[in-house]
């Protein structure tokens, strides 16, 4: 029989131990695997990068070996030594980071600020005074924080233009750029009369004979270059419009610019402004901000502070100057007089409208005086502009006019005028122009969202007039990039119209309904009379009611099936099923039918005509439809019934909500006392702030409408799916209960513990004199704990592993279902309770137990009482910094051993019983 035994042997080279190699077994693998030589598992751990087995996933363990002369105690010279070593290197990059920080965060946007003030000063004292005015110490923190703002600025712009090179490169920029001046032809030589005749004749038969082929060849070749054009005959200017991008519209100036094909002349073709060399060596942020240690971050501040400069110079300081003049010349504001609210920012624009307008008129110089390089820059000139003027018209004064128009169609609503509104915009107007800019830009990312839900309901091809924001191929700096001005203009000024005509519709009328079927409702109070706290209830609001609203995915799903309800029943009485749903015969022959589809006649109108278009581009954008007699008329009963639906929607919304939350709040205001009407000696209830009620009654409507949802399903299934529904609700609530448990402690105990302790020990001593006795609120307390508790999580979860994180990831990763309550009391919840309630008994024990034994002074136990809570933090920030560099002082002192006497290092093996043993008190923990 065969001895089974064999030698072990390494299970990298496969090789036994020796005296001077031996084996070890560092992990919990076993079998051929256990053994490893030193060695190799070091060359392993070299090019692996990595401290584990990556089987077993146990990490090595190494015990140093220290030269044999080695004192027990290391002499206080060698320690000595070792920490002025590591003081000097600490305070090296102490002066190191100091100075990046100076310079980033204080030179560079001194610099700029003070730049920027003495461009826009406009006046000659400044330019002599410029010496002492950069270099002046008054104001150096105020012109820092303003310097920011002004960097922050210019880096938004340069990364602006480099993300718009990238676009021209990759997408292409407009025809009219890329097109060439053709070339000047040189008149053909003249012809050699001593040609030989018989080669004259051999090349006229060969150029006969592959004429035609010739001829073939250039077209399928003209067919492959020149790219498909759109005729022009279909140009409906409507906002978020879905029609291809075409690349041949030239600038304003130059609208019947011929199209030239592109030739090739010598490396000028290949020529691109904008093709700026790299750096030769790879830059990192380590080294572009100096916290490698070296010094090259200098050299990096000086291009920073040189580049601002030139941005403020070329992309502030000219557009205004420029803006400028044009305004006194055209007499607009003269000499003297008061400028206008932000003059600054109305300038610059006036002045970018008027290089762009320069830019477009010195193309079409460069143009015909052939000026091919001339003329490109001057092109990617404009097309900058053109981009960064219709950015800010689309992204600023778009949603600005929709706020400011919200806010003049609402006033009836909060019994306001356009006096008031004036009265506040010149009392503050960043602010105004900011709120205002806010709410437009709401409402119209959830009117582009209401149109993505839309598409989702409708038959494709119905809403043609507006761009799919969801296409893939949609690029809004692409079309900025190579639509006209004229084009941008009619599509801005119709997105304005709908939106303005939306806002007409779903508040302004409804509101002026309101006011006379039931005038007592409005005006809305937003004023804080209510004697609720306003901050605990904003941070319920916006914490708790809010989040678990918007959060539920059955809202989108309830409005998408009032949409398909309403589009039935609207089709149903105006007979256009299949144009607005489409038909299931129509969908399921439409895939049988797509080789035999036209385009419709002229007579069907410019929606099917436009249907056609698209349809022939891009096939599954559009489904046919049965067209019914007097189409247009019941289009026009369509958007008839989509004015009134908007109107009565906006009605309800505006009214039932609010409605039920008055109701609601004011049984709370009263005191609970239902059916009990004040006298005319008692003073009436205050009314509650409407955006509490608002939501308050959007809230209860919610689960309203839920609880009729889930008894319109249940009840048509019979009795007994409803008690089988009913058994699952109580099992699934009886698994929950203990989860009521865990939602006291850390949504009850944990943030009111939270916020009381910082009452106690920052808002305390600050703000209540000693002769006056603090009153704790504990809603309000309880309220800010919430917010307080949201912080430190979130930066818990962004500081270093340690057991808080741990427990707060795994808290996180189970959810609600899987929760376990065990974990969750045992290593969340009660450590932080156990914390807090030490941190607040102990100081007030101490206070108002121990301490007035020693203490007969009451104004002494006063101070004592007050003060002895910011002592303990004091105390513990103290020991715990004690405790760090008792730490760090181990860590060096080890680092100086191992410098000095350390020869090399052994590998520990695995003990399994070791690891058992010391597992045995663990896992008697967990019985007990």
């Amino acid at each position: 029989m065969e001895d089974l035994s064999q030698e072990n042997i390494c299970r990298v080279c496969r090789c036994e131990g020796q005296s001077d190699r031996p084996l070890f077994f560092p992990c919990i693998c076993s079998g051929s695997i256990k053994w490893i030589h030193q060695d190799c598992l070091m060359q392993w751990m070299r090019y692996s990068r990595k401290e584990f087995c990556e089987l077993c996933g146990h990490r090595f363990s190494f015990t140093p070996i220290y030269s044999p002369d080695m004192p027990r105690v290391l002499p206080l010279r060698d320690v000595a030594g070792g920490l002025v070593s590591s003081i000097a290197t600490a305070v090296k990059y102490w002066l190191h980071y100091t100075l990046v920080a100076l310079a980033w965060l204080g030179v560079v946007p001194f610099t700029a600020y003070r730049t920027y003030r003495f461009l826009f000063s406009a006046s000659y004292d400044m330019l002599l005074s410029l010496p002492i005015n950069m270099f002046s110490t008054e104001n150096i923190a105020a012109d820092v924080f303003r310097g920011c703002f002004v960097v922050t600025c210019t880096l938004f712009s340069f990364i602006g233009l480099v993300w718009l090179r990238e676009q021209i490169l990759h997408g292409g920029g407009p025809d009219w750029l890329e097109r060439d001046d053709p070339p000047v032809q040189e008149p053909p030589p003249p012809p050699n009369v001593e040609q030989d005749e018989n080669l004259v004749e051999a090349n006229n038969n060969i150029n006969n004979n592959n004429n035609n082929n010739d001829v073939q060849q250039n077209v399928e070749a003209n067919l492959q270059v020149r790219p498909a054009h759109d005729n022009g005959v279909l140009d409906p200017q409507m906002p978020f419009m879905d029609n291809p991008i075409n690349r041949e519209e030239p600038p304003v100036a130059d609208p019947d610019e011929p199209e030239i094909g592109q030739e090739v002349v010598g490396d000028e073709a290949n020529w691109n402004p904008m093709e700026w060399d790299r750096a030769a060596e790879e830059l990192t942020w380590e080294r572009l901000l100096g916290l490698d240690g070296s010094m090259v971050f200098l050299e990096h501040v000086f291009w920073v502070i040189s580049l601002n400069t030139l941005f403020i110079f070329i992309f502030a300081f000219c557009p205004y100057t420029i803006g400028n003049m044009a305004i006194f010349l055209l007499g607009i504001l003269k000499p003297g007089k008061p400028q206008m609210h932000f003059h600054g920012l109305l300038t610059t624009l006036l002045g970018y409208c008027i290089i762009g307008i320069t830019l477009v008129k010195l193309h079409a110089l460069a143009k015909m005086l052939r000026m091919r390089k001339s003329r490109r820059i001057l092109g990617l000139c404009y097309i900058v502009v053109k981009v960064s003027l219709l950015s800010v018209v689309e992204i600023g004064v778009l949603p600005l006019v929709c706020g400011w128009w919200l806010d003049i169609c609402s006033l009836p609503m909060f019994d306001a005028t356009l006096k008031d509104r004036k009265a506040s915009f010149k009392a503050a107007p960043g602010t105004s122009l900011f709120i205002h800019w806010m709410f437009g830009m709401v409402y119209v990312y959830y009117f582009a969202s209401f149109i993505i839900l839309l598409r989702e309901v409708l038959r494709p091809g119905v809403l043609w007039f507006l761009r799919n924001l969801n296409d893939p191929d949609f690029s809004p700096i692409q079309e900025m990039i190579h639509f006209s001005i004229l084009r941008h203009i009619r599509r801005l000024v119709a997105s304005a119209v709908i939106f303005g005509s939306a806002v007409l519709l779903m508040l302004w009328l409804p509101i002026n309904i309101l006011k006379n079927i039931w005038p007592t409702f409005l005006p809305y109070t937003l004023s804080g009379d209510s004697e609720v706290n306003e901050l605990s209830l904003q941070l319920l609001l916006l914490q708790i009611i809010l989040p678990g609203f918007f959060e539920q995915s059955q809202t989108r799903v309830w409005l998408k099936g009032f949409i398909r309800i309403w589009c039935s029943v609207v089709s149903w009485f105006l007979g256009i099923r299949s144009y607005l749903l489409g038909s299931d015969t129509q969908q399921q022959n439409a895939g049988q039918d797509e080789g035999h589809r036209h385009a419709p006649d002229a007579g069907q109108g410019l929606g099917a005509a436009h249907q056609a278009l698209l349809h022939r581009d891009v096939p599954v954008g559009f489904q046919p439809y049965d067209q019914p007699s007097y189409f247009i008329l019941r289009l026009a009963g369509l958007i008839v019934f989509m004015c009134v639906s908007l109107v009565i929607g906006s009605l309800l919304t505006l009214t039932i909500p609010v409605w039920i939350g008055r109701q609601c709040m004011t049984l709370w205001l009263v005191g609970g006392h239902i059916g009990q009407t004040p006298t005319a000696e008692e003073a009436a209830p205050p009314k509650p702030h409407e955006l509490y009620t608002a939501a308050m009654g959007t809230y209860l409507c919610w689960i309203i409408s839920r609880g009729i949802a889930i008894a319109v399903n249940l009840f048509p299934q019979g009795r007994q799916a409803v008690v089988q529904k009913i058994k699952h609700w109580m099992s699934i609530g009886a698994s929950y209960a203990m989860a009521a448990v865990i939602f006291v402690l850390m949504f009850g105990v944990v943030p009111l513990l939270y916020g009381l302790l910082l009452e106690l020990v920052v808002v305390v001593p600050l703000r209540v004199p000693l002769e006056q006795t603090p009153i704790l609120f504990l809603g309000q307390d309880w309220a800010l704990g919430v917010l307080y508790t949201k912080i430190t999580c979130a930066l818990t979860l962004m500081g270093p592993d340690w057991a808080l994180k741990r427990a707060i990831e795994r808290a996180y990763r189970d959810g609600l279902r899987d929760i376990d309550l065990k974990f969750i009391i045992k290593d969340l919840a009660a450590p932080v309770i156990m914390c807090f309630g030490l941190a607040l008994a102990v100081p007030y024990v101490l206070a108002h137990s121990i301490l007035p034994i020693f203490f007969t002074n009451q104004h002494t136990r006063t101070l004592l009482a007050r003060r002895i809570y910011p002592f303990f933090l004091i105390v513990a920030i103290v020991i715990g910094i004690i405790v760090f560099q008792i730490r760090q002082f181990k860590k060096l002192y080890v680092a100086i051993k191992n410098d000095k006497y350390l020869v090399g290092q052994r590998l520990v093996n695995y003990d399994h019983l070791k690891r058992k043993a010391s597992m045995a008190p663990s896992n008697l923990r967990d019985r007990t």
